[in-house]
């Protein structure tokens, strides 16, 4: 029991002892022979940091020769008559070359790739000489050479060779030619500040953002290249000066349930020939014409903003359809304004008017310019003022004329619901109103020898009773509908039976026989009937 008592109470160290002595011992009574000899381990570590050292000493040695060839190479190129390295002008790389190939390479770089002007956003090529630009590339080739050398020292040589060098290029400006054309790309620099507007989302209107805008400040880029055009452009570039503009309105939210009533129907385009008498209709689905509409402020509205439509979408809406493949076209910045201005009385259709450009003719054998007048529906006078330098007394076949546009003659806005027609062979009138009759009457048109001439013509002209000083004729309720000439003041038109010498009434029994001077006539009833009801504008279509 002591025994026992003694061990338990034997200090701690000694029960480590005890313990590690207990484990070091083997069955046998021998110690184990230890699992890694301690001079191995030494061996492994002295290894490594011979390796480590081997390849630090690889790479300084690798280093060192490639510093020693680059300081051979650039001594070898120093001692020359080369360009250092890294030495750039006007966005071109000189380094290496000789002072007359650098100025080569400018010249030809100068000339062909143009300086780059940023707006920021978009860069874009423009030649030198519409900037007014002009280049002395012997000049700033040789300050390319002088570069580490006279100019900059071994410091300006090292900085080449660090991280390059720009040299100024050598240049004179034209300011006034620089400015004449920047103020003409102002067109398409500019991007005009956007109102908030509103989309179609889902059927349903929702309001849009707005966007700022930036304009190009001429006067600004103009002055920065006064001050040191050299260096702006030693990087072959011109960062014009830009400055922000601000929409007018920036919430559309009020204009939402305006916007859904219009949105609910699609805009109608009706494009109508005055000439041929023929209509276009053109159709824009409300989520197509939605992106068209923007806000503007509008003094009387309750809100203080109002819709309007923008010139983008409708634009390429109307260069899209108008394709009629012959002399036919519309004038797009009319319609778009048409568009608005239905937008503008919160209407979603708009009727605009086709137009026609000048034609050719061919002469064929046997004819004449009276003969041609009559075929094209355009007064001879018309066509020779087009043909100065054919003498149109002596056509010849196959001599080609320039025929003037038909829209000479119907300069007025047509008025589409409402046309007259006259058959020349009957000596007949028609009047249409929406496509039907509303008079067909018996008429007289010019004598033989003063037709009243073919094509298609306008009401221009309201006078209750016309003189006629050649004639010495007064002609009630006249109506002149065309000139018999460019640059005439007579005009030919409808009247009454006229009269002459204090009342006395001319061919009043003779309707239905050709016996005017150019004119149609009308009995006095039909001839105040048809004054009243055809306001200027009216076209009127003389048939053979």
């Amino acid at each position: 029991m002591q025994s026992v008592s003694h061990l338990r109470s034997a200090p701690p160290s000694s029960r480590r002892r005890s313990r590690q002595q207990g484990r070091r011992l083997s069955p046998s009574g021998m110690p184990p022979a230890p699992n890694v000899p301690p001079a191995r381990r030494k061996k492994s570590r002295s290894q490594a940091k011979m390796f480590l050292a081997l390849g630090l000493g690889f790479t300084l040695l690798f280093i060192g020769v490639c510093v020693i060839g680059l300081l051979v190479v650039f001594g070898l190129i120093y001692g020359s008559d080369q360009i250092l390295p890294g030495v750039e002008s006007a966005g071109v790389d000189l380094g290496g070359l000789g002072e007359n190939e650098a100025a080569n390479t400018l010249t030809q770089a100068w000339t062909t790739q143009g300086i780059l002007l940023s707006d920021g956003e978009r860069t874009w090529a423009v030649s030198p000489v519409e900037l007014g630009l002009s280049l002395d590339a012997a000049a700033t080739a040789a300050a390319a050479k002088a570069w580490g050398r006279s100019d900059g020292g071994i410091t300006g040589a090292l900085q080449s060779l660090a991280g390059g060098v720009e040299i100024e290029p050598v240049m004179t400006v034209d300011l006034s030619q620089l400015t004449s054309y920047l103020q003409s790309a102002k067109s398409f620099v500019d991007l005009p500040a956007q109102n908030a507007g509103v989309q179609l989302v889902n059927g349903q209107a929702e309001a849009t953002p707005a966007l700022e805008g930036r304009e190009l400040d001429v006067s600004s880029t103009v002055e920065q290249l006064r001050l040191d055009a050299a260096g702006e452009l030693a990087d072959g570039s011109l960062d014009l000066v830009m400055f922000a503009t601000t929409p007018t309105v920036t919430d559309a939210t009020p204009l939402v349930a305006q916007a859904n009533a219009l949105l609910s129907r699609p805009f109608m385009v009706d494009a109508y020939d005055p000439i041929r008498n023929e209509w276009f209709h053109w159709t824009a689905a409300p989520d197509v014409w939605a992106g068209w509409l923007t806000a503007v402020p509008s003094v009387g509205s309750p809100t203080g903003l109002g819709l309007a439509m923008n010139v983008d979408g409708p634009m390429a809406f109307l260069q899209a359809n108008a394709a009629f493949g012959d002399e036919r076209y519309i004038d797009a910045e009319k319609a778009v304004a048409a568009m608005q201005e239905a937008v503008g009385r919160n209407q979603t259709n708009a009727t605009i008017r086709i137009w026609h450009n000048p034609t050719t003719y061919t002469v064929q054998p046997g004819q004449t310019l009276a003969a041609i007048a009559e075929e094209v529906g355009i007064p001879y006078p018309y066509i020779q003022v087009e043909n100065t330098a054919i003498n149109t007394d002596a056509l010849s076949v196959g001599q080609e004329l320039r025929l003037p546009s038909k829209d000479i003659l119907v300069p007025l806005d047509p008025i589409p619901s409402k046309r007259i027609v006259i058959d020349r062979s009957d000596q007949h009138l028609w009047a249409y109103e929406n496509g039907q009759v509303v008079f067909d009457w018996v008429i007289s048109t010019g004598l033989p020898t003063s037709p009243t001439a073919l094509g298609i013509f306008q009401v221009q002209s309201h006078e209750l009773n016309a003189y006629a000083q050649q004639w010495n004729l007064y002609m009630p309720h006249f109506m002149g509908f065309y000139h018999p000439g460019p640059n005439m003041d007579l005009m030919n038109g409808f009247h009454g039976f006229p009269t002459r010498g204090g009342g006395y009434l001319l061919w009043s029994d003779d309707l239905g026989t050709p016996v005017t001077y150019g004119c149609v006539l009308l009995s006095l009833e039909n001839a105040e009937t048809l004054y009243n009801w055809a306001p200027d504008g009216v076209v009127v279509e003389v048939r053979a």
